[in-house]
């Protein structure tokens, strides 16, 4: 853990500083990504769906699951080794994404000193509640 009398020291990111920053970001503002949850190389987001957020067919826009899986995981990361970046990641999508809201799940499997790899899963929430597993992730990030 880093010292917080050292200057030099990383500031790691709670939920409050999370947030902040996915607050700050136009993107994350403008499709309504909210962090629910953030800790100890975990993070949860929620989004609810819009028209605007959709493609052609009614899903929710494969470019928003992959921001939302990247956030996911982003944001775990940065409770352990502060800010982030990501290097490269790859996503499955399952199912069509549909739902009365969306649910991100990311977790940091392995953080070194400078490479962190995290996992990230997408559940779509049904109105009678229902979770399905609709998209996950696998992404490296570096620490910057």
């Amino acid at each position: 853990m880093s010292d917080p009398k050292d200057s030099s020291a990383v500031k790691l990111f709670d939920l409050e500083r999370l947030r902040a920053l996915n607050a700050s970001a136009g993107f994350n503002a403008w499709s309504g990504i909210q962090v629910v949850k953030a800790g100890e190389g975990e993070a949860e987001l929620h989004l609810r769906p819009r028209k605007d957020l959709e493609q052609y067919s009614g899903f929710l826009h494969a470019g928003l699951i992959a921001a939302l899986l990247d956030t996911a995981a982003g944001f775990a990361a940065a409770t352990l080794v502060g800010p982030v970046m990501a290097s490269h990641f790859s996503v499955s999508c399952l199912l069509p994404a549909v739902g009365s809201s969306f649910e991100a799940m990311g977790r940091v499997v392995r953080a070194g000193k400078r490479q962190i790899f995290g996992r990230s899963e997408l559940h779509a929430i049904t109105p009678s509640g229902e979770r399905k597993l609709v998209a996950t992730a696998e992404v490296l990030m570096l620490a910057t």
